[in-house]
């Protein structure tokens, strides 16, 4: 009879521990890192319609830590760079970029608009940002690779 209570109570024990251990909720896909464009997309509404590389010697990276963005392009038929700093926050669907500062080209164009809200497919080494109009249909995408 001891033998048998000693069993069950190992028993009671492995199940509880099992149910413990196995019970860790999913993680999420995270922005944190270095990120670098790849590619855009042009959408009719809602479908891919055209996928446009980058221009010879383009380059855009993006870095996301602890809620704050650092962006940086080159653009060799521009002369001017491009660079951005701000705050972040993605919700299950959105990523929403708010600039607080920039280059001279920015900083114009942040007297307009500051918060950015894009659309977000996020996955363990790649991103896309879509950009959806006032009607909530799909127009353009960036489309970016984990580099770090």
């Amino acid at each position: 009879m001891k033998k048998l209570v000693g069993l069950v109570i190992l028993m009671v024990i492995f199940v509880t521990t099992m149910a413990i251990t196995s019970s860790k909720p999913p993680t999420m896909h995270t922005m944190e890192g270095t990120w670098e464009l790849q590619s855009f997309y042009n959408y009719d509404g809602q479908a891919v319609t055209d996928t446009l590389n980058l221009p010879e010697g383009y380059r855009q990276v993006k870095m996301y830590y602890n809620g704050k963005i650092m962006w940086s392009r080159t653009d060799p038929n521009d002369t001017v760079g491009r660079f951005g700093y701000g705050s972040y926050k993605i919700t299950n669907e959105d990523l929403i970029e708010t600039i607080e500062f920039g280059d001279y080209q920015m900083m114009q164009a942040l007297d307009t608009l500051r918060e950015f809200t894009f659309e977000l497919v996020l996955k363990d080494e790649t991103y896309i940002q879509i950009s959806v109009d006032e009607d909530g249909n799909r127009t353009f995408s960036e489309n970016y690779k984990r580099i770090e």
